[in-house]
């Protein structure tokens, strides 16, 4: 009867984790969803502790005081631009803590004089490489989103051959240790050669599929909590974590084909490596713009577009884009936003940011709504996007960036581009956006630009 009711609660719980990820998808319910799969985890720690009779209360009371500092700490310490690396934090941790409770397991079960059979050491073979890749590829990702790791991918003569090197050892110290569970010397030498795997994966990709890494190790964490319930023969741990696995290879699935490339090409094919200037695009083409030019278009607009990027985020300019908006909402203009799926550093990064200054969700309109309206569309605002809004997408076959989904802004009467200088995004190529006769740059720190456009027109 008691196993009974212990399933019975952890399925409760597992129908919590999903009724919760259905509400994430939407921004007006993600808060909802947050909350329904905060209450299904609280269930599952709570039958967890209760079934396993963990009722050392000071120390339960110890971990949730630290936590709950901790978590406190980070939402009013972290700001809403370092979403990615705190994401990036959370994947690692929960890879690292996967590969050292089923570590931890295995130890248990040899004290005990048992010796674990090969169901058992598989999930911990499987659990502790997956763990250490997420921990130390979720470290790289930090770096290079934090800026503390050049964001290009570092390349170097025969990668793909160590790769597949390091990777065979991996598998093969795993092999050894199903065969030889005593040897604990083994699940660490295991997941010591894991660690560098997951470096090895992560610095040969640039910023530009960022988004597709944070989603991808976000999957791999799932796997790894996934497997560690194997190991612990917990069926809530091995049901949230196949959630979060299988929404994480979804997520990544998506992103992938928002660039028009394969996860293969993602993870091997070093994108963003070469960088070129385009001078023969820009020179002599370029018209620059002020911010009391930008306010004279806009004060006979009726209708625009505002594009943001990674740029946007840099700059923390969403509270004067936001001012921006009521302005223009105020005067009657329509105004929506662009929203492009990898936009910035993690997917909904840029609708974290315009959520976060409170612009109505109806107004972010995603890549498919918004491009048949650009032709109406008397003036667009490019804030901080490059390889977003690059029509070489749509004309150069050739283009690391061809057949990539992209916002043609190009359409629209007028294009603004606040920029600071015309140097290449993360794609490392030229856009000829900029050199267009329909396009103004205005070359200034976003939030600066922003903020003296809303001046100027409040001038008018």
């Amino acid at each position: 009867m008691k196993e009974v009711l212990i399933n019975l609660a952890y399925l409760i719980s597992a129908s919590l984790f999903i009724l919760g990820l259905k509400n994430l998808s939407h921004p007006k319910t993600a808060v909802r969803g947050n909350l329904i799969g905060s209450v299904g985890m609280l269930i599952a720690v709570l039958v967890t502790l209760l079934d396993k009779r963990i009722v050392d209360i000071p120390l339960i009371i110890a971990g949730l005081v630290l936590g709950a500092f901790i978590g406190t700490l980070l939402a009013l310490k972290v700001q809403m631009t370092a979403m990615p690396q705190l994401v990036a934090v959370f994947n690692g941790l929960g890879g690292g803590a996967s590969a050292l409770v089923a570590g931890t397991a295995l130890y248990e079960v040899l004290s005990k004089g048992a010796k674990p059979d090969p169901y058992f050491t598989t999930a911990t073979v499987a659990s502790g490489i997956i763990g250490a890749v997420t921990f130390f590829g979720s470290g790289v990702a930090f770096g290079k989103l934090q800026g503390l790791i050049r964001e290009r991918p570092i390349r170097y003569s025969g990668e793909q051959v160590v790769k597949a090197l390091v990777f065979g050892t991996a598998l093969l110290l795993g092999a050894f240790l199903i065969h030889n569970p005593e040897n604990t010397a083994l699940y660490w030498a295991m997941t010591g050669v894991s660690s560098i795997l997951g470096i090895l994966l992560t610095i040969a990709i640039g910023g530009a599929d960022m988004p597709v890494v944070i989603a991808l190790l976000n999957s791999y964490s799932g796997l790894a909590a996934s497997a560690t319930g194997f190991v612990l023969q917990n069926n809530a741990l091995i049901i949230s974590g196949s959630l979060v696995g299988a929404s994480g290879i979804i997520l990544t699935n998506l992103m992938c084909k928002a660039m028009n490339r394969s996860l293969l090409n993602v993870l091997f094919g070093g994108f963003g490596e070469v960088v070129s200037e385009g001078k023969d695009v820009y020179e002599g083409k370029v018209k620059s713009t002020t911010p009391e030019e930008v306010a004279l278009l806009l004060e006979g607009a009726r209708r625009v577009v505002i594009v943001p990027g990674y740029g946007m985020a840099v700059a923390q300019a969403q509270y004067a884009v936001r001012d921006l908006f009521n302005l223009l909402e105020s005067r009657g203009v329509e105004v929506e936003f662009g929203i492009h799926p990898v936009a910035g550093r993690m997917p909904g990064h840029m609708n974290v940011l315009l959520a976060e200054v409170e612009i109505p969700y109806e107004k972010m309109k995603e890549l498919e709504d918004i491009n048949p309206t650009f032709d109406q569309t008397d003036v667009v605002i490019v804030i901080g996007a490059n390889d977003v809004v690059n029509p070489l997408a749509k004309t150069d076959p050739k283009s690391p960036i061809a057949g990539m989904p992209v916002l043609e802004v190009w359409r629209a009467k007028t294009v603004v581009v606040i920029k600071r200088s015309l140097s290449p995004g993360f794609a490392g190529i030229p856009n000829p956006l900029f050199a267009m006769d329909n396009t103004l740059m205005l070359f200034a720190d976003a939030k600066k630009a922003v903020q003296e456009i809303v001046n100027a027109l409040k001038e008018t």
